[in-house]
C-alpha cells in the first residue's frame, strides 16, 4: 500500500482551520491578480498612470492591485485593466468557454 507523502506546504494547508484557510485563499487570489497585472504591465512596458488612463480608472486602483493592498477591486475595474492591456478573460467549465467582457458604454 502506497501512502502519499504530503509536502510541507500541503500538510500546512491541510491542518488549517476553515477560517484561516478562507483568509489564506483570499490572500492567495489577491497575490495572483497582483502578479498577473505586474507581469503584463512589465511585458508591455506600461506605467501605472498610462494603464489607469487607458482603462479609465484611477491610478490608485491600479497601484492597489499591483501592490496587493487593494481590498475590494471590482470585476469591472479588473476587466477594464486587462482589456486596456490587450488581454481577454475566459471562464471555462466542462469544455464550454464564456468570455468575460465589459458592456459597451
Amino acid at each position: 500500500m502506497n501512502k502519499k507523502v504530503l509536502s510541507t506546504y500541503d500538510e500546512h494547508i491541510k491542518n488549517m482551520s476553515k477560517a484561516r484557510r478562507k483568509k489564506f485563499d483570499e490572500g492567495y487570489r489577491e497575490l495572483l491578480l497582483s502578479e498577473l497585472l505586474i507581469a503584463v504591465m512589465q511585458e508591455d512596458e506600461v506605467s501605472v498612470r498610462e494603464l489607469a488612463k487607458a482603462a479609465g480608472i484611477s491610478p490608485t486602483i491600479v497601484q492597489g492591485v499591483r501592490s496587493g493592498t487593494s481590498q475590494n477591486i471590482t470585476m469591472q475595474s479588473f476587466l477594464k485593466m486587462m482589456k486596456a492591456l490587450g488581454c481577454s478573460l475566459v471562464v471555462e467549465k466542462n469544455k464550454l468557454r464564456f468570455p468575460l467582457e465589459l458592456p459597451k458604454a
